[in-house]
């Protein structure tokens, strides 16, 4: 048995399914069981997940023609800052979408043996599990908040608005940042951080 795995990690296919494989589980642990149990953001799984995928795919082949590491990552930051530029992304939201990614460079990059790579994807998984655990920072809390109208005090009168706020939902509006103004359809979208009484 120990014979037999080790003449699959010197096959090469063996050895870049079993990376592949190391960024899947990798990549589900950190977009889905953690992001997506604790902020339930369909749409940002979608996109980490398979652009870890894509990314995965590309450096594959890019690392077995010899093209250089640092400008295969820099070409997809570039394509993913122009894609991505249009649509805003919280600070949380881009640091797990930059982990997926992350997770995808780590795991395909030739030239490393299996067990690093292992082991530097284990510690992006508990560096982001430890940072962004509910108990760490559990005295303030976040959400996004659509309103059906925009008020008048959104913008000049932030304390006003804030009480507003703290009011309707029954907690302590610490603050809030203006994702989105729509005077067409008289919405506005907040990224509200408060604390429970």
């Amino acid at each position: 048995m120990n014979s037999f795995l080790m003449q699959a990690l010197q096959d090469p296919l063996a050895a870049q399914a079993i990376r592949f494989a190391l960024n899947l589980v990798g990549m589900m642990l950190l977009i889905f069981a953690m992001y997506y149990r604790r902020y339930r953001d369909k749409e940002l799984v979608t996109a980490a997940a398979l652009f870890n995928i894509f990314v995965f795919a590309v450096l594959t082949v890019l690392s077995s023609v010899n093209f250089s590491v640092a400008a295969g990552f820099g070409l997809f930051a570039i394509l993913a800052l122009f894609t991505l530029r249009s649509e805003p992304l919280s600070k949380t939201e881009m640091t797990y979408f930059f982990g997926s990614v992350a997770i995808a460079v780590i795991s395909s990059v030739q030239g490393t043996t299996l067990p690093f790579a292992a082991m530097i994807v284990l510690f992006v998984l508990v560096g982001a599990y430890v940072v962004d655990h509910p108990k760490m920072l559990q005295s303030v809390s976040g959400a996004k908040v659509t309103l059906d109208k925009i008020h008048l005090t959104l913008l000049s009168d932030p304390e006003t608005m804030r009480a507003e706020l703290s009011e309707r939902l029954g907690v302590t509006v610490l603050s809030y940042q203006v994702l989105q103004l729509d005077y067409i359809t008289e919405m506005a979208r907040l990224n509200v951080f408060y604390r429970k009484h």
